[in-house]
């Protein structure tokens, strides 16, 4: 089953799209929203996956979708934690500035909590004040969306606790980040509103590709129409999505409606930083990466980060060639 907000005041409308992402259907006679269907899962569910496979079928015909018409599925949330389960990815961009990392990092998974009042649509612009000194960068990550959670939940029953799964950028300001974290107090100013894609999926719908808490497929990244990285997000990730929201809940209950992040997906070779496309590795999820392999090899970096005028898209595609959650296609715009 896939699921998409289609722009309708601060919330969204509630409807569900078709596999092929070509047509989709009002489920707002059954919630109104995608939070209120998160709500009720255990009762909605069943009436929101009959209404999937009747426009499957045909025997309900639907309308065209259009990806643009779409916000983010949740485009507010009650929490959003994004973890970094690709401890290549950590391992690198503390590197980048010079920090060590706790060997504790490998078997604790690190977590914030972002700002998760004012999500961006997939196709919206980020929009900047300016670019000197802020680090712009894109980060192509996996994340899903729970139903309740409780509090001391174990990671195999956390997985039972995955509603929804999607794929989002996580604007990162890599300039700001350094001295917010000499502050002692985690991030703020550094991670500004994060995008997810049109559609969000039941781990049902993506099949053996959803294998015990991971997504096995590659995410694709398009930095000014050039291919950057498609990494396999089923590989290298060190903590799984139960381990994610179980160290989430370790001390609190999660309300409906929780989104959880993967970190930027991240790929080794040989047990070494990953290569770029250019060089024929699977490249790289942030530009952060590739920095950090520059200034490995040539002492310092080379590839700048994100000015106004450039174009990120970001895309996952099944075993078919089919987009599974749609684009996230975003311009950075100074506003």
């Amino acid at each position: 089953m896939k699921l998409a907000s289609i722009k309708s005041g601060r919330d969204g409308q509630l409807y569900v799209v078709n596999s092929a992402l070509t047509k989709m259907v009002s489920a707002t006679d059954i919630a109104p929203t995608m939070q209120a269907a998160l709500d009720d899962w255990a009762t909605i569910e069943a009436q929101l996956e009959a209404r999937f496979e009747a426009l499957e079928s045909g025997a309900v015909e639907g309308v065209e979708f259009d990806q643009t018409a779409c916000h983010s599925p949740l485009p507010r949330a009650y929490q959003w934690a994004d973890g970094s389960a690709y401890v290549n990815h950590v391992e690198l961009v503390r590197k980048a500035r010079n920090a060590e990392m706790p060997a504790t990092f490998w078997t604790d998974p690190l977590m914030y909590q972002g700002g998760s009042d004012t999500f961006l649509a997939p196709r919206s612009p980020i929009l900047m004040p300016q670019t000197d000194g802020f680090g712009i960068d894109f980060e192509a990550e996996v994340a899903v969306i729970t139903g309740d959670v409780p509090m001391g939940v174990s990671s195999d029953d956390a997985l039972n606790h995955i509603k929804l799964v999607m794929i989002v950028n996580d604007v990162s300001l890599r300039g700001l980040i350094p001295g917010e974290l000499a502050k002692g107090f985690g991030f703020f100013q550094s991670k500004p509103s994060s995008a997810f894609s049109p559609v969000c999926v039941t781990p049902k719908e993506l099949g053996s590709a959803w294998n015990n808490g991971k997504l096995a497929l590659p995410l694709c990244s398009r930095y000014n129409n050039e291919l950057f990285g498609n990494p396999d997000a089923g590989i290298d990730m060190t903590f799984h999505f139960g381990q994610l929201i179980a160290h989430a809940a370790k001390t609190r209950p999660l309300a409906a409606g929780t989104v959880i992040g993967s970190g930027t997906v991240s790929n080794k070779l040989n047990d070494g930083p990953g290569k770029p496309v250019t060089e024929g590795g699977v490249g790289y999820s942030c530009i952060a990466e590739i920095r950090m392999i520059e200034t490995i090899e040539n002492g310092q970096p080379s590839t700048p980060f994100m000015s106004f005028g450039d174009n990120i898209q970001i895309e996952m595609f099944d075993a078919n060639g089919q987009s599974i959650f749609g684009q996230i296609n975003q311009d950075v715009v100074q506003g």
